[in-house]
């Protein structure tokens, strides 16, 4: 079993994600080992790139404010190098087929094994598209981890039955950013999913308070949390590890008994 899959074991996971080197590496890093002791289950670590299309305005501020301060690729491997002498969390690389593309694909991924990332999400790469980069994963033993948007009705079959790792299933229809309500009818995606698909199912984009996060954990086997917490990132900067283990430590105990 993949260590993705090893993170929904324990109830239902909690899976923050945060731009690496915003406000900095050093502060990244100590966020990694403040979430996991807060409950985080996987943590997704975002390259940044110079257009996320994507995200919203609070993730692409993030990358914007990373790549300014000098913060490379290289860099980040460097720092999940020293995480894993730490800590051995599930961990998910989110960035961009560009960043991947730039790096040299094969390089990278191999690269991410070899480190013990444990998969990659790459929001922009079509379902029919993902070849070049999955057959990749399989052959260094990582997880290329699919998104099925709200749209995806008639393909949920065929990515759901080809899926590795976990299920991304998009709550929403846009990009990332915290939203007050989430009203696309989010249950009969997970359930058409699970119709072909053993693997667990996490609900992402735009979950951003604990009620959120609760009804989104009752419908699936995990919750993703991006924007909210980048958020304290962006507001707290080298302030902001305990506000945000507190945030997630609100965010586990919201989900723990669902």
């Amino acid at each position: 079993m993949s260590k993705i899959k090893k993170a929904f074991e324990n109830g239902k996971a909690f899976i923050p994600f945060i731009t690496c080197g915003d406000p900095n590496l050093d502060i990244t890093e100590e966020l990694v080992y403040a979430m996991e002791e807060a409950g985080a289950d996987l943590i997704e670590l975002g390259i940044p790139f110079s257009d996320p299309t994507a995200e919203g305005s609070v993730i692409q501020a993030a990358s914007l404010r990373a790549l300014n301060g000098g913060v490379t690729t290289d860099k980040i491997f460097e720092m999940i190098k020293r995480i894993r002498k730490n800590s051995g969390i599930p961990l998910a690389i989110m960035t961009y087929a560009n960043v991947v593309f730039s790096y040299n694909t094969e390089k990278f991924i191999k690269t991410m094994g070899e480190m013990g990332v444990d998969a990659l999400i790459l929001p922009d790469v079509p379902f029919e598209e993902k070849e070049e980069f999955s057959l990749v994963c399989e052959k260094y033993d990582v997880d290329f981890i699919s998104l099925i948007a709200p749209t995806s009705n008639e393909r949920v079959e065929k990515v759901a039955r080809e899926a590795k790792g976990f299920v991304y299933c998009v709550s929403s229809l846009g990009v990332t950013g915290t939203r007050t309500d989430i009203s696309n009818d989010i249950g009969s995606s997970v359930e058409m999913i699970r119709n072909k698909s053993n693997l667990p199912c996490a609900i992402g984009f735009g979950i951003s308070t604990p009620e959120q996060a609760k009804k989104m954990a009752s419908l699936s086997d995990g919750v993703i949390v991006g924007s909210a917490i980048v958020k304290l990132c962006g507001e707290y900067g080298e302030e902001c590890v305990p506000i945000v283990k507190d945030f997630v430590m609100e965010m586990k105990e919201a989900i723990r008994t669902v």
